[in-house]
Parts: C-alpha cells; sequence; structure tokens
C-alpha cells in the first residue's frame, strides 16, 4: 500500500477547511436573516407546516409506541424495589430530560432534513438557484432562511408533543393494561417533575437540535453536486451528520445541565 502524497494529504486538508469555512459563513447569514425571514411570516408559516405537520404522524406514532415500551420495562425494573408507584415520574423524566427531544430530532432529521437536502440540491441542480441570483434575488434570503426557521420553530413543538403522547403511552401501559393506581401515577409525576429543571431543559435541547438539524439540511442541499447522484448523496450525508451531532450535542448539553 502506498503512502498518501503530501500533496493530496494538503489538498484534502484545504477542501475540508474551505468546506467549513462556507458553512459558518451561511450559519451566521441565516442567523443575520432572522429579521428578514420572520418579516416575511406567510413563508415560515407555509414551512412550519410542511416540516411539522407533514412530520406529526410518525413523531405521534413514535412517541405513543416509545411510552408503552418505557412504561412496561419500567415497571418490572421498579418492581424489584417496590417502587411502582413512580412510574409515573419515571417515564415523564425519561421523556422530558431525554428521550423526547432527542427521538424526535432523529426522526425529524430522517423525515424533514432530507427532504428540506433533497428539495434544495434539485432547486441547485435545476438552476433555479442560479435564476434568482440573475433577477437579483438572493436565495439564502428568499429559499434557506425561511426553511431554516421554520425548522428551528417546529422542532421544540414536535418534541413536546412526542413527550405528551408518551406519556399517554405510559398511562395507558401502567394503569390501564397493569393496574396501577391513577393517581399515585399522575401525583407522583406531578411532585417530581421540576419545571425549569426537567421541561426547561428539554426545550433548549429542543431548540439547539432544531438548530443543528435544520443547518445540517441546508448546507448539505446547498452544497451538493447538481447532478443527481450529488443530490442522493447529499441526502445520505444530511441523515448521518444531523443524526451524529444530534448525539454528540445531547452529550455536551447533559454534561453542562447537570453540572449546574
Amino acid at each position: 500500500m502506498n503512502a498518501l502524497h503530501p500533496a493530496r494529504v494538503g489538498r484534502a486538508v484545504r477542501l475540508q477547511l474551505g468546506s467549513v469555512g462556507r458553512g459558518t459563513r451561511l450559519f451566521f447569514r441565516l442567523l443575520w436573516l432572522m429579521v428578514a425571514a420572520l418579516r416575511r411570516p406567510s413563508l415560515v408559516r407555509d414551512q412550519v407546516h410542511f416540516l411539522g405537520n407533514h412530520s406529526l404522524a410518525i413523531i405521534s406514532v413514535s412517541g405513543l409506541f416509545v411510552g408503552f415500551v418505557l412504561s412496561l420495562q419500567g415497571y418490572y425494573t421498579l418492581q424489584r424495589y417496590g417502587a411502582t408507584e413512580a412510574l409515573g415520574l419515571l417515564v415523564a423524566l425519561s421523556l422530558m430530560r431525554e428521550l423526547g427531544p432527542v427521538v424526535t430530532a432523529l426522526l425529524f432529521a430522517g423525515r424533514a432534513g432530507t427532504s428540506l437536502t433533497a428539495e434544495i440540491g434539485l432547486m441547485k441542480a435545476g438552476e433555479q438557484l442560479s435564476a434568482m441570483e440573475m433577477m437579483a434575488v438572493d436565495p439564502v434570503r428568499r429559499v434557506l432562511a425561511p426553511r431554516f426557521w421554520a425548522g428551528v420553530i417546529a422542532m421544540p413543538i414536535l418534541a413536546a408533543v412526542f413527550s405528551a403522547v408518551g406519556i399517554i403511552g405510559g398511562w395507558l401501559v401502567g394503569v390501564v393494561l397493569i393496574g396501577l393506581d391513577g393517581g399515585a401515577f399522575w401525583s407522583q409525576m406531578q411532585g417530581g417533575v421540576d419545571v425549569w429543571a426537567d421541561v426547561g431543559n428539554g426545550i433548549i435541547k429542543s431548540v439547539v437540535f432544531g438548530f443543528a438539524v435544520t443547518f445540517v439540511a441546508l448546507l448539505q442541499g446547498f452544497e451538493a453536486h447538481p447532478t443527481p447522484e450529488g443530490v442522493s448523496r447529499a441526502t445520505t450525508r444530511t441523515v448521518v451528520v444531523a443524526s451524529l451531532s444530534v448525539l454528540a450535542l445531547d452529550f455536551v448539553l447533559t454534561a453542562m445541565m447537570f453540572s449546574i
């Protein structure tokens, strides 16, 4: 096996640095265009509907079954210690702190993120973005910014729906199926869940994940090669990069939240 040529290594590093630089510049430009995007609320509203409402079915069904499994597993674990009355608290904390934001972000990356990448990539392959530039229309302001802020808005809402449906699923299994006391299920949850430490941390995570997943999807579509193969590869990279980013950010945010 031949050793890597220094010129090839240098070229690969230069290309990666250039990609990081373009991505950083695009991210800060999208942040700067927040006011401009919100001045045209119809564009953001349409994208929230496209990203959020079309993802609602998979989010709700997934949350329900996650609540089923979490309640069932939690019951058999708590039964060993005679603490089955704390099942509601276990389900609520697990969903609000961790599973709700993380699983929602992974599903959002697979459903909405890929559609964003494919849409932007096809617009680039069809030279629609270039046509906008020829007509003195900024594609970042007109196309990317509304989709970016719509994803940031939709992600916390979907995470809240996931957690709410998951808690209902946990109640169905714990109270209706297994036969635990419903009053204990809800009272333990109400007494043990803190609005700021638990619900607030989950909201912060979901907002950060919304920034990460939506930006990765838009960047991959904007940087995709204008060919069918290039769009296909960009869509695949969106799922991989967004999922790994969510898991890495989850570790960092959890460590920061528990250390405060």
